[in-house]
This record gives C-alpha cells, sequence and structure tokens, in this order.
C-alpha cells in the first residue's frame, strides 16, 4: 500500500511525498513494514530522548489509563501533575518553582507570553504590551508563537493576522561579521537588545524571548559566554521579562538539565517540551516563579490562558516516568559525556565538500552547508540542498532534520543530529558514517562540483 496523498485518509503534512509506515521502535531504531531500519538521530522531532519502546515509559501510561484517563484543570488536581510539577521544580534554574502543563511547544511560547502580558497589566503597568525576539529564531506555529518567529517562509501565508513582534539579530557566530570573537559587536555582546529596548520604549516592553542554545533556525548555534549574562543584565535594567524557550534545547538535551545553566543566569519565564515525557505523549510546560504568579493572584486571581488537555493525567504519567528515568539512569550526565563524543566524530565532517561548519552542545548537533566555504555563501534556495540531503538521509536509512533560509531570511541549508540519550558510541559512528553517505549522494543528485 502507498502511504500518500490522496491515496489515503490522512491528511499529511506534506502532500507531495510517500511515507513508510513504521510499525516497530528499538532503542534508537525505527523499523517500517517492509523490513528497512532507520537509525533514528533526531529522536523524531528532537523528542524521543529516552529511545523508542521504552517499557517503564509505556507502562506508566497504562497504568494512569486504567485509574482515570482524563480530568479537567479547571476542576482537579491529581497525582501524576502534582509530583511531575515537583520533579521538574528540583531541575529548574532561579526561582523557577511553579509549572503550568499544556501539549504542545507553540501552546506553551503561547501561555509564557500571554503571563508575560497578564503580568504586567496585573501590576498595573498595562502600556508594556510589546515583545523582542531574535532573528532568526523560531518559538512555534500557533499564531501568537509564529509571530514570534522569524521563520519567513512558514509566515506566508499567514502574514496578515500576525501580531507585530520588534527583532534582534540572533548571536550566531558562524554568520556574524566578527565571527563570534568581538567582545564589543552589538549582536554578539547583547548590546543589541538594549538598542532595541531604548528605541521602542522600557515602558512599552514586556518581553524579550530567546532559546538559550539555538534551534533548527541556527542549527544548534551557540552564543558567546557572557551574552546572556549581558541580556539578563539589560532586562532588569530596563523591566523586561526574559523568557528562555527550552523546548528544544532542554530537558538534558545540551548535556545540563536546561540549556541556561552554564551562563550562570536564571530567566523570569522558562518553556518545556519535547523531551519532559521523553517523546511519548504530548507534553509541554511553562515555569514561572511565585514573584510573577502572586501578582495574577492577588489581582484577577485567574490565569487567562485554559485549554482542554491542560495538566492531562496520562500525558503528566508519562511526563513522570521520563523525568524520573532521566535522573535514576543519570541520562542528562550520560548525555555530556557522550555529547563529547558526538562532537569529535561529527567534526570530521568539516573536511568533506560544502560542510562550512559543524556545532552544538552536548547531543544537539548542527551541520551547515554552504556553496562556497571561504565566503560562507548559501546554495540559492532553488537547489535545495538540506531538502534533498534529508531525503537521502533517508533513505540511507537516517533521519535527521532540515532547515533552510537562516543565511539571510531566504537561503541556507542545514540539518540537525539530536540522537536518543541511550546511544551508544557505535551508534555515533554509525550516524556519522551515513551522513557522509548522504552527503555524497546529494552532491551527485543536485549537481555540486565538489569543493
Amino acid at each position: 500500500m502507498a502511504y500518500r496523498y490522496p491515496d489515503s485518509h490522512v491528511f499529511y503534512r506534506k502532500l507531495g511525498r510517500d511515507f513508510s509506515r513504521i510499525v516497530r521502535g528499538d532503542g534508537c531504531y525505527l523499523y517500517d513494514e517492509n523490513g528497512k531500519r532507520y537509525l533514528d538521530a533526531v529522536g523524531g522531532a528532537y523528542a524521543a530522548n529516552l529511545g523508542h519502546s521504552n517499557p517503564e515509559i509505556a507502562d506508566a501510561l497504562a497504568r494512569q489509563a486504567r485509574s482515570f484517563g482524563y480530568l479537567s484543570g479547571t476542576a482537579f488536581t491529581h497525582g501524576p501533575v502534582e509530583e511531575l510539577a515537583a520533579e521538574l521544580a528540583a531541575t529548574l534554574p532561579g526561582d523557577l518553582d511553579k509549572l503550568y502543563f499544556l501539549s504542545s511547544g507553540s501552546e506553551a511560547v503561547e501561555a509564557a507570553l500571554k503571563l508575560a502580558r497578564q503580568y504586567w497589566v496585573e501590576s498595573g503597568k498595562p502600556g508594556k504590551h510589546k515583545i523582542i525576539a531574535l532573528a532568526p529564531g523560531y518559538h512555534g506555529n500557533t499564531l501568537l508563537a509564529l509571530s514570534a518567529s522569524a521563520r519567513e517562509h512558514y509566515k506566508t501565508m499567514f502574514r496578515e493576522w500576525l501580531v507585530d513582534v520588534h527583532r534582534v539579530p540572533a548571536s550566531y557566530p558562524y554568520r556574524c561579521r566578527c565571527r563570534g570573537q568581538d567582545p564589543q559587536c552589538p549582536v554578539c555582546s547583547g548590546a543589541a537588545l538594549e538598542d532595541a529596548i531604548e528605541r521602542l520604549g522600557p515602558d512599552t516592553v514586556a518581553a524579550f524571548i530567546a532559546e538559550p542554545v539555538g534551534g533548527s533556525s541556527t542549527g544548534a548555534s551557540t552564543p558567546r559566554p557572557e551574552y546572556f549574562h549581558r541580556i539578563r543584565e539589560i532586562c532588569d535594567r530596563h523591566g523586561v521579562l526574559f523568557i528562555a524557550d527550552e523546548i528544544l534545547c532542554g530537558a538534558g538535551r545540551t548535556g545540563t538539565w536546561w540549556s541556561i545553566e552554564p551562563y550562570g543566569v536564571a530567566p523570569d519565564i522558562m518553556t518545556l517540551g519535547k523531551g519532559i515525557s521523553g517523546g511519548y505523549a504530548p507534553l509541554s510546560a511553562v515555569a514561572a516563579p511565585e514573584r510573577i504568579l502572586d501578582a495574577i493572584a492577588g489581582g484577577s486571581g485567574d490565569f487567562l490562558h485554559a485549554q482542554t488537555f491542560s495538566h492531562h493525567p496520562v500525558a503528566c504519567a508519562a511526563g513522570l516516568a521520563a523525568v524520573r528515568y532521566l535522573k535514576q539512569h543519570k541520562l542528562v550526565e550520560r548525555c555530556s559525556q557522550l555529547g563529547v563524543v558526538l562532537h569529535q566524530r561529527l567534526a570530521t565532517l568539516k573536511g568533506l565538500p560544502h560542510v562550512g561548519d559543524v556545532r552544538g552542545r552536548g547531543l544537539l548537533a548542527g551541520i551547515e552547508f554552504v556553496e562556497d566555504k571561504a565566503t560562507r555563501a548559501p546554495f540559492p534556495r532553488n537547489a535545495r540542498f538540506a531538502e534533498t540531503f534529508t531525503d537521502a538521509a533517508l533513505e540511507a536509512g537516517l533521519t535527521v532534520w532540515p532547515n533552510v533560509g537562516h543565511a539571510d531570511g531566504v537561503n541556507g541549508d542545514l540539518v540537525l543530529v539530536a540522537p536518543p540519550f541511550i546511544i551508544t558510541e557505535g551508534e555515533i559512528d554509525e550516524v556519522v558514517a551515513l551522513l557522509a553517505r548522504a552527503l555524497q549522494d546529494t552532491l551527485k543528485a543536485v549537481k555540486v562540483v565538489a569543493q
């Protein structure tokens, strides 16, 4: 049977391609109905950090479903949500210790931005409504989250529905004029944020949102070590809430529980998702401190954001089992250790044609492709290099995640690797070998002359 539109009754996201039907998962591997094996080097969408078919997580889901499957978060609380909140609160930076659970990363960003706005209104400062975000940057696909994202090809059809979000350039060393080497660079130092706040007027700015380690939009790019210290100081000086988007880069992915930790600062609000349930159930969260929630508790008394599946018992049971599994098996520490191996092995790809940069932290890595290594000139968009590479990798039995447009808003090709934390050194070697094979096949497909 062909799994494609319009032959199937499924409304696929991509209507012009065939889909393999997966029938089984085992650790870092997936198997389709024809017996083909795929090494899942990106955890689906950065979510399957415990690997596939983990029996402990599956049993936790089943136990909770047998007790009760659903409760309204506006009427009741329950064991899984209370215990998961406590387990996560013990890992969070700064004074973040209250969690609001939702189903997806986009929902969490939407809720976090609304929380920031409601906080200022309840605090007697209704003029603070503007949002500042980074470009490149990505925070989700619901309308407010998409507004905060700098992903132009996602916005084309919906621009008239989006709100105005102000942008500053992301700290992106490979693409910056200074290559991340100048501590006085307005972009790499964070000074560009202060300029934007002063230009807009501090009394009008509610929040600044950023990923502490770049996700798909900058291909796991990391800023200078002092960048977020400066960001924190700027936000404090001007009374702006700093929202850290840890949906992709958090939950141990970069080798610490939260990717903001090595910078030595804490955000005012944080979004969590993907790996907090190991991908076994749709689950995300907003983390906030009492000082923000107290303003609402002493005002209207209600956070004005509700969704049917918030605080879902079965999803929270999956999250609780996943977080406890991460702690019990010290998988965050393992992620840090295996991350060193991953980046050592991936560094060998830099010698291959058209690999401009390999970067990242922990078990998150980005590989950026360029037409010219010396000038960092990207391939023209019509070459569809990242998409072709991803298809070649899949054909070779490897899943990766592509992104485009980061170089100038239109052009730019990269792929990301984010394997499960249980990956072995031998499997890392397999990932690198398959990446090299996919690159060779891609260069043939797009008829690129090797540099």
